[in-house]
């Protein structure tokens, strides 16, 4: 299946030059396992800017999942995949459970409560911190690095990211137990300590980045009335689905020169898969939210728990809540950067 215009889009990059965006399903699961087709910001034009181009580190400055490709990067994935299995997704649902039951007896304090506003940001914040070992004290923190994140300033973002990393030390502290030092005795033998933080501040980042914003929307379809009756796993893959945490993949170069639907890109060529746009064409649940291939997200298991869990607890403890504005009257913004929209608020009537 593919969209108007699919199934190879020739665009302008942020950084210059051509990109060639996906937007044709069956090929974009294709490039996604093409080997010819990397991650490394390494591969970048070399006139790209970093920060106007949303690229990380190079593989070699800083590496991580996203940035790895072949044995380094198969080798690092079989140490974070047995931590964020299913099955160990699964054991952590009561423990989520009660976290959702908590932070939502607290927001119900107030008659009225924007649930965009701090919610959907410490939800996945507090599940993220209590797992890896982060200490729950910093959560306040964590939260205002988040917001450092969203602000668009480079100045903000480095603040916040220099917090993550100080984040991610906290969780391999003398004592501390927890996802974090279950990781730091799986990594392959070699890992630096920094490159273990890197790996850590990575799950918090991507995991509140990801998960705040898709919380935000499945709340707002949860209650609203035509859907209240949808179960649980359904909804949450539609809301994916609709609206993916990024929309558009990670950056990803050709190697050598490569023909795409018969688009011959050129070796160094810039590669995007529409994520949110296939969604779009995809009724029969085989979406990429969350990719597909190698780079599948290790984490998708874990999100997909933690949104499935919030919608429950939200239907057995507030039966009768309901948004306090129409759902047509919910706004979104799209921050800077790779990520997707967000709602600008939420507010929610919360009657136990």
């Amino acid at each position: 299946m593919s969209v108007p215009g699919g199934p190879v889009v020739v665009a302008e990059a942020p950084g210059g030059g051509p990109a060639y965006v996906v937007t044709d399903h069956d090929l974009a699961r294709a490039v996604l396992v093409d080997p010819r087709i990397g991650k490394d910001p390494a591969l970048a034009p070399p006139s790209w800017d970093r920060w106007t181009s949303g690229l990380e580190p190079t593989a070699a400055e800083q590496p991580s999942l996203t940035t790895l490709d072949g044995p380094a990067h198969a080798a690092l994935r079989r140490a974070h995949a047995p931590l964020l299995s299913a099955r160990r997704a699964a054991a952590f649902a009561p423990r989520i459970r009660e976290i959702a039951r908590g932070l939502l007896a607290d927001a119900a304090r107030e008659p009225v409560v924007d649930l965009a506003a701090d919610f959907t940001t410490r939800y996945p914040l507090t599940v993220l911190c209590e797992l890896l070992g982060v200490p729950l004290d910093e959560i306040d923190r964590a939260a205002e690095a988040c917001r450092g994140v969203l602000a668009g300033d480079p100045a903000a973002t480095g603040r916040a990211m220099a917090t993550y990393g100080e984040l991610a030390a906290s969780a391999l502290a003398p004592g501390r137990t927890g996802l974090a030092a279950e990781l730091r005795d799986t990594v392959p033998d070699g890992t630096s300590t920094g490159t273990l933080h890197y790996l850590i501040f990575t799950l918090l980042f991507a995991g509140q980045l990801t998960t705040d914003p898709a919380a935000g929307f499945l709340l707002a379809d949860a209650l609203d009335g035509g859907r209240r009756e949808v179960p649980a796993d359904d909804l949450v893959r539609d809301v994916l689905r609709r609206h993916p945490p990024a929309p558009l993949s990670l950056w990803r170069f050709t190697t050598e020169e490569v023909e795409l639907a018969g688009t011959t890109l050129p070796a160094g060529s810039p590669v995007l898969v529409d994520i949110a746009g296939i969604g779009a064409t995809v009724t029969d649940g085989a979406d990429l939210s969350f990719g597909a291939g190698p780079h599948f997200c290790t984490g998708a298991h874990l999100a997909q728990t933690e949104l499935r869990v919030l919608v429950e607890v939200l239907r057995e403890g507030y039966p009768d809540a309901r948004l306090a504005v129409p759902h047509s009257a919910l706004r979104q913004e799209r921050p800077a950067g790779l990520g997707g929209a967000r709602l600008t608020a939420l507010p929610v009537r919360l009657v136990p």
